[in-house]
């Protein structure tokens, strides 16, 4: 049935060794060129996904340019750039295809909080670049105030912990989207919380493959996509695979 669906991947990454790595705690991922990701989900119908950054790619634009030129205009770029960044820069990182800005308040990378909305209002009003947040569900409770200030948001992963969930829920109603992805990464019940996320909001999930899912306990599987497609309706399930994403990130086709 999944053959069936055709595929947005919200949350990928490539890692090409020919641009620089930077340690996170003593890791540096292994190479996954865009060859193995296309390779990967060969079988599926990928019309297009969203190349996030790692904290192992800090700030580093190279790998996310030469990524999105191999892969096509179907491919936008999700990168993390210092406060101190030029309007320039930011505009021409938009024009190579990169829609949104990653703010990693889990691990390294851009992890402060202290220039999140002004640089989130500034790119939106910019470029119309949303943010994207990996962060811990056990801290929305704190930040819940600071998350709806911002203009556009997404959050990573399902927001990976149970503990919090109640307010990922209520951020999806507040139109957050939400990822659904990493279901490695999660110590809950993925499929009763695409049904409560979806119930919450219908046009706030989005599915992506976390491919290659770097220091995840369980990596992603083919299952996960069988699993969405058996926990939705046909009509939600094509939301969450790529409706919802297609008109987040403005996704032409």
């Amino acid at each position: 049935m999944v053959d069936k669906f055709e595929l947005f991947d919200s949350h990928l990454h490539i890692i090409d060794p020919r641009y620089p790595l930077v340690p996170n705690n003593g890791y540096v991922p292994e190479p996954f060129t865009h060859e193995q990701y296309l390779t990967r989900l060969s079988k599926y119908n990928v019309i297009g996904g969203a190349i996030v950054s790692g904290s192992f790619q800090a700030f580093d634009q190279g790998y996310l340019i030469s990524a999105l030129n191999a892969l096509g205009p179907s491919f936008v770029g999700v990168t993390q750039l210092p406060y101190t960044t030029p309007d320039e820069y930011i505009i021409e990182l938009h024009s190579c295809g990169v829609k949104a800005l990653r703010f990693n308040l889990y691990r390294g990378g851009s992890k402060t909080l202290k220039h999140m909305v002004s640089m989130a209002k500034r790119v939106h009003e910019l470029v119309g670049w949303h943010i994207e947040l990996y962060v811990d569900s056990t801290e929305l409770d704190h930040l819940f105030a600071t998350i709806i200030q911002l203009p556009s948001v997404t959050i990573d992963h399902l927001g990976m912990s149970k503990t919090g969930f109640s307010h990922l829920l209520k951020l999806a109603e507040k139109d957050v989207k939400i990822k659904a992805t990493g279901f490695g990464r999660i110590n809950f019940d993925a499929a009763q919380a695409i049904i409560e996320l979806y119930n919450a909001n219908p046009d706030s999930l989005m599915f992506g493959t976390d491919l290659p899912s770097t220091r995840a306990p369980i990596p992603f599987q083919d299952s996960d996509i069988s699993m969405v497609a058996d926990t939705l309706s046909f009509e939600a399930a094509t939301k969450v695979f790529s409706t919802n994403a297609i008109e987040f990130y403005k996704y032409a086709g």
